[in-house]
């Protein structure tokens, strides 16, 4: 019976090891103990491997089932706890307005909209208080910024801002699900606030309706600690690189065509190439359409997109791999997906030596 409860113990470690999910690994223990008991069922009394496990079934019956009750008793009593953990807060934190409440912490009514993310090891309480705290600026209320600005602002970025100078358009609802028919005309930003704020009232959202340009780029940057660039022309492309390097910000960039997307994090002030090390020129004419010119299929901007906001999320939070010196590159069309490594240039003119010895 040792044998069989040290063979399971180990299959528990090692899903614990490879972060399997909970359900994987009782998975695996359960087809374990399930041919151990279809075992004791169909040898003979005396086999060598009955006595060596355990000698009958009914023994593991037994012990199945009481360690199921044990589970379920303390699956039940977390639940309960976390229940009343989100419910035992003082009237007077009820009533406190989210101005009033300290960066940081959480009402009632937050701790049960994030309650999936803190249930994660990986996030946990600490890292969505790192998202409460953390100010990102996306470029580009359109098809890329559209599913990363919701997706942030679900996931609980304190504070976020976006930058777009254009309005909602007809032609926009297609792919850019931030929108609707009823607010074509209405500044892309003041769309995007609109969605954000009925997403989630307990973020702040600044709207910057302007177009991003050298004079103000630096001013606008500076408040930041992450920026999401999806915008759709390389001149705003390479303007936001050289700033956020300049600044030492971690910059999340994506762009998409057709049925393939683009999505990498730069960071040269950590070591990582920037954009102009991989683009270091931009294409002729005619070689990368845009979306415009050569179509783009619905749903690619949101994959692409969500991809961008569980970046952030994983930079902010510290939780898994980032994209970081790498880039995944998504066709849709055929449903694959390919990673590429990507180095510094010495010689790039935005950060060649930069985040170096």
């Amino acid at each position: 019976m040792g044998l069989v409860l040290a063979l399971a113990a180990g299959l528990w470690a090692l899903g614990w090891l490879f972060k399997a999910p909970v359900w994987a690994r009782v998975g695996m223990v359960g087809l374990l103990l399930a041919g151990v008991i279809l075992a004791q069922l169909g040898l003979p009394d005396g086999h060598p491997f009955r006595a060596a496990t355990g000698g009958n079934a009914q023994n593991w019956v037994l012990l199945i089932g009481a360690a199921a009750l044990v589970l379920g008793y303390r699956a039940l009593l977390g639940r309960l706890r976390m229940r009343a953990a989100a419910r035992v807060i003082p009237t007077q934190a009820k009533e406190r307005t989210m101005a009033d409440r300290p960066a940081g912490t959480f009402g009632s009514e937050e701790l049960e909209r994030y309650a999936r993310h803190i249930m994660l090891r990986e996030i946990g309480g600490p890292g969505q208080k790192a998202l409460k705290n953390a100010r990102v600026l996306v470029i580009g209320a359109g098809g890329l910024g559209s599913p990363a600005l919701l997706y942030l602002a679900a996931a609980g970025v304190g504070t976020i801002g976006v930058v777009d100078d254009d309005v909602v358009d007809n032609s926009n609802l297609q792919r850019q699900v931030i929108h609707a028919h009823e607010r074509i005309g209405t500044p892309k930003v003041a769309s995007a606030e609109q969605a954000m704020r009925a997403l989630n009232p307990h973020i702040e959202v600044e709207a910057h309706q302007l177009r991003l340009e050298a004079a103000n780029a630096e001013a606008l940057f500076a408040g930041y600690d992450l920026v999401l660039d999806g915008s759709d022309n390389f001149d705003t492309r390479y303007l936001t690189n050289r700033t956020a390097a300049k600044l030492g910000i971690p910059l999340i960039a994506a762009a998409i065509t057709q049925w393939e997307g683009q999505i990498s994090l730069y960071d040269p002030a950590h070591g990582t190439p920037c954009y102009e090390c991989i683009f270091p020129a931009r294409p002729a004419p005619g070689l990368v359409p845009s979306c415009a010119e050569a179509g783009v299929v619905a749903p690619l901007p949101g994959v692409i997109g969500a991809m961008m906001a569980l970046e952030a999320v994983k930079h902010i939070t510290g939780a898994g791999q980032t994209l970081k010196g790498e880039m995944l590159v998504y066709d849709g069309l055929w449903s694959e997906t390919r990673k590429f490594t990507l180095e510094k240039r010495a010689d790039c003119p935005v950060c060649g030596g930069m985040g170096q010895g």
